[in-house]
């Protein structure tokens, strides 16, 4: 697929298009030129790294433990359709929206970054052995 083409977050090594903020690991430097408002990684071990450590800090750091509770804080409706982000991440995951999960239980977080992806991008190009390799970096 040509360059240019190519969702946002996938140009960027950024597929789950977390913005600029934190001193992420494998920040291209010329980043910001390249997008002032979404993160920019040299590669997409290091984006999908970001967006794992994301979702686990959302259950360190504020105790979120839902499906529901963490894509309303990850997808706010003042920028996303919440609900169906809600609703497509929960159908991946096979779990009712406000059924408890445990985000750090590997195979919940491979599929949740994977629905991430796809929803962020209309498509989930990376093999298995990248969202690994992602998640390993954590």
């Amino acid at each position: 697929m040509n360059q240019t083409r190519q969702p946002r977050g996938i140009r960027n090594n950024n597929p789950g298009n977390i913005r600029w903020g934190e001193n992420w690991l494998g920040l291209k430097q010329d980043g910001k030129e390249q997008d002032p408002s979404f993160c920019v990684f040299t590669n997409a071990v290091y984006g999908i790294r970001a967006l794992a450590k994301v979702l686990i800090n959302y259950k360190k750091l504020y105790g979120l433990k839902t499906i529901r509770s963490i894509i309303s804080r990850y997808a706010p409706p003042n920028e996303n359709q919440t609900q169906v982000y809600i609703q497509s991440v929960s159908k991946q995951i096979g779990r009712y929206p406000d059924e408890p999960i445990d985000i750090e239980e590997r195979d919940i977080l491979t599929v949740f970054i994977k629905a991430i992806i796809r929803i962020e991008n209309g498509i989930q190009p990376y093999k298995d052995e990248t969202i690994q390799k992602g998640i390993d970096l954590i």
